[in-house]
C-alpha cells in the first residue's frame, strides 16, 4: 500500500489517521452486489455527514440528498437507468440532487455539478470507511436519466439529480485498480518534467 512521506512533528497518532485515510482512498472500489442485510440508520446518517462535510464553492452547500429504502422505488429507479442494474437488488440508495436555489448566479451556477460531485465522492469514501460498497452512476448532464428520476422523486423544478450511489454490504470484493500513471502528470507548464 502507499506509503506517506510524513515531515517530523507529526504525531504517531496523526501518522496513522492519515495512513488510514490513504489507505481507505486507495482501496474504494465499485461495488455492485450487495446482501439482503439492511444499512442502518447510523450508518446512513454517517454517509450523509460525510457529504454534507464536502468543499462547496462560497459555502452554497447546494445539495440535497434523497434517501431511498424502498424496494419498490428502487426498482423504479432501476428501469430508468440503464446503468442501475443493481438497484433492484440493493438495499439503499442516493440520489444526489443540485438545488438551484442555492447555486451561485450567474457564471458560477456550473459550481453545483463540482459542490454535488465532492459530495458524492466524501459519500462514497465513509460506506467504504464503514465497510459498505457502493457505486456512483451518473445522471446528469444526461436530460433524459436525469428527468426520469425527477419524475421518480417527484422532486422540484429547481432540483436536479446529478448521480445515484448505490449502497450496501458488499456481496464482492473486487480488488481495487491501481490508476497510477505517471504520464499524466505535468510539472509548472504541460508537458513539464519534476526536477
Amino acid at each position: 500500500m502507499l506509503a506517506l512521506a510524513m515531515t517530523a512533528g507529526v504525531s504517531a497518532q496523526q501518522k496513522g489517521d492519515a495512513q488510514s485515510a490513504i489507505n481507505n482512498i486507495m482501496t474504494r472500489t465499485s461495488i455492485r452486489q450487495y446482501t439482503d442485510e439492511p444499512v442502518s440508520k447510523a450508518d446512513i446518517e454517517t454517509m450523509l455527514r460525510a457529504g454534507m462535510a464536502a468543499p462547496t464553492a462560497v459555502n452554497r452547500q447546494p445539495w440535497h440528498f434523497v434517501v431511498i429504502n424502498s424496494k419498490v422505488k428502487l426498482a423504479e429507479l432501476a428501469g430508468d437507468n440503464p446503468r442501475g442494474g443493481m438497484l433492484k437488488k440493493a438495499p439503499l440508495a442516493i440520489v444526489v440532487c443540485g438545488n438551484m436555489d442555492k447555486a451561485l448566479p450567474g457564471q458560477g451556477r456550473g459550481f453545483w455539478v463540482q459542490d454535488c460531485s465532492a459530495a458524492t465522492e466524501n459519500i462514497l469514501l465513509a460506506a467504504n470507511a464503514i465497510g459498505l460498497g457502493a457505486v456512483w452512476t451518473g445522471l446528469y448532464p444526461d436530460e433524459n436519466r436525469a428527468a426520469a428520476v425527477a419524475k421518480v422523486l417527484k422532486l422540484p423544478e429547481t432540483y436536479i439529480p446529478l448521480c445515484t450511489i448505490v449502497i450496501g454490504h458488499p456481496a464482492e470484493q473486487p480488488a481495487p485498480k491501481d490508476k497510477w500513471k505517471p504520464e499524466n502528470v505535468s510539472y509548472n507548464e504541460f508537458g513539464g518534467q519534476s526536477e
